[in-house]
């Protein structure tokens, strides 16, 4: 298992690749006290299923370019809500249908949020 420290800064990059690609709502939640082979959950929404296979393939891209490997990638196909696994950090990126059907945040309601740091803003162009 990884220190926290590396799943934070993993974090930090997967958050800033999701801005990067049009990612919103990002909140990151600490689930390593009931999930103690998992130290934090990402979760993001895009606007289509276009935006979040491209906010998942940034993700993924620039975790791989920083040395992280991916255990697990789920949902790309349909790309409503997509899982990558990378170990210490999970990424789940929603359709915003998705996200609010599934409810992520009340089932892991009562673990601590994880401040995100974004040093790239959102590209909106």
């Amino acid at each position: 298992m990884q220190s926290p420290e590396s799943a934070e800064q993993m974090l930090q990059i997967a958050a800033n690749a999701a801005a990067s690609k049009g990612g919103e709502d990002l909140l990151a939640l600490n689930v390593s006290e009931p999930l103690p082979l998992v130290d934090i959950f990402l979760l993001v929404t895009g606007n289509s299923e276009r935006n979040v296979a491209a906010i998942a393939d940034e993700i993924e891209d620039k975790l791989v370019e920083a040395g992280h490997k991916r255990v697990r990638r789920e949902g790309r196909a349909e790309a409503r809500w997509v899982l990558l696994d990378f170990g210490d950090l999970i990424v789940h990126v929603f359709h915003s249908e998705e996200r609010v059907y599934y409810g992520l945040e009340r089932l892991w309601k009562d673990c601590p949020v994880v401040p995100i740091e974004l040093t790239e803003p959102a590209d909106r162009a």
